[in-house]
């Protein structure tokens, strides 16, 4: 059983539990009660009360990050869970349930209206008041909880549900990935700034689109468009029109938001490649030769490879290959420059 949290403010906070470890279960609910008051806050969202036949057997590992009002938790339960009657106490907060693996079912009213989330699923809605909930053995899911603000007009009283692997829930989940690693070491306004682009992109799953004026998506999007490039770079498909349509935005939605951070889609495209082929230059076998990595890579021919690679890195590929093999060689693989000519 693990929990951690460093001293946090109240505008944000982190904390990590596993109680899958033998013997480890029947404290683990404690374990995360106490995580979720101390780093979390029930102002935020309240715990509920556990069915008592589901507490010694809490077995869940999983990460939790509260930015502002909002907060994510990554979960990864080994047994199931089920909630305790519900009295149904007030609250006001817009929850979010992405399931990979298993199932999550949610109390409607009065116990009427139960909704389960399966594996490859998600459902956004307003919660005007605690409710019940159980979840299956073996789950994997995103839970988040964020401000009503702008969120409850929107959505109204109505759930939105739809596939976990949409363009607009990927790059949801792709931020809040960012979130958990980086926000210990965000100041106040990147903590807020966090906040403000979750619930933007909770709009933009609400709306099934993405706003093309809204600035704060910009940085959570170009990031998801670099991460897809990183991942297809050998790609010949590749291209802006291509990554824009596979985030479900349009080409100016694209260009608009790397241009927000200085860049432009084509250039990171390009250098990323120009990269990887002066790695693949290094590279202790099976070595490729210029023409083979310009094919490799996308660029149009080995001449138009050579000039790029020259413009990005001062040097040909050829001269780099060079340069870095010598500078590899062992001492005694230069002779002339180290021992003493043999007299006749």
């Amino acid at each position: 059983m693990r929990s951690t949290g460093a001293a946090v403010d109240s505008a944000r906070g982190v904390f990590a539990v596993d109680s899958t470890a033998p013997g480890a279960a029947p404290g683990g609910l404690d374990v995360f009660r106490r995580g979720w008051q101390t780093q979390i806050g029930d102002d935020v969202f309240q715990l509920p009360a556990f069915d008592p036949d589901t507490i010694g057997d809490f077995r869940v590992k999983g990460t939790v990050t509260k930015v502002h009002a909002a907060a994510i938790a990554d979960l990864h339960a080994a047994s199931a869970t089920r909630t305790a009657d519900v009295p149904g106490g007030d609250q006001d907060l817009v929850a979010m349930y992405v399931v990979r693996r298993g199932a999550w079912t949610l109390g409607g009213p009065s116990g009427h209206g139960d909704r389960t989330v399966p594996a490859g699923q998600f459902v956004l809605r307003h919660l005007g008041r605690l409710t019940a909930f159980e979840t299956s053995a073996d789950l994997t899911a995103k839970f988040l909880v964020l401000p009503p603000g702008e969120l409850k007009p929107l959505l109204g009283n109505r759930a939105v549900t739809g596939s976990a692997d949409s363009a607009e829930v990927r790059l949801l989940t792709a931020l809040t990935d960012m979130i958990h690693t980086t926000v210990a070491g965000l100041g106040p306004a990147g903590v807020e700034a966090a906040q403000a682009t979750l619930v933007e992109l909770a709009k933009a799953v609400a709306k099934g689109r993405f706003d093309d004026v809204e600035p704060r998506l910009a940085p959570a999007l170009a990031q998801a468009a670099k991460d897809l490039a990183d991942r297809r770079l050998a790609d010949p498909e590749l291209s802006p029109a291509m990554l824009a349509r596979e985030l479900n935005v349009s080409v100016r939605t694209l260009h608009r938001a790397f241009a927000a951070v200085g860049e432009q889609v084509s250039t990171y495209i390009r250098h990323r490649r120009l990269h990887e082929a002066k790695l693949a230059l290094t590279a202790p076998s099976g070595r490729l030769s210029i023409s083979e990595l310009a094919a490799h890579w996308q660029f149009a021919d080995s001449s138009h490879f050579t000039r790029a690679f020259k413009k990005h890195f001062g040097r040909t590929p050829t001269d780099y290959a060079r340069s870095t093999e010598a500078a590899l060689l062992p001492p005694n693989r230069h002779p002339s420059a180290h021992e003493p000519a043999v007299s006749a």
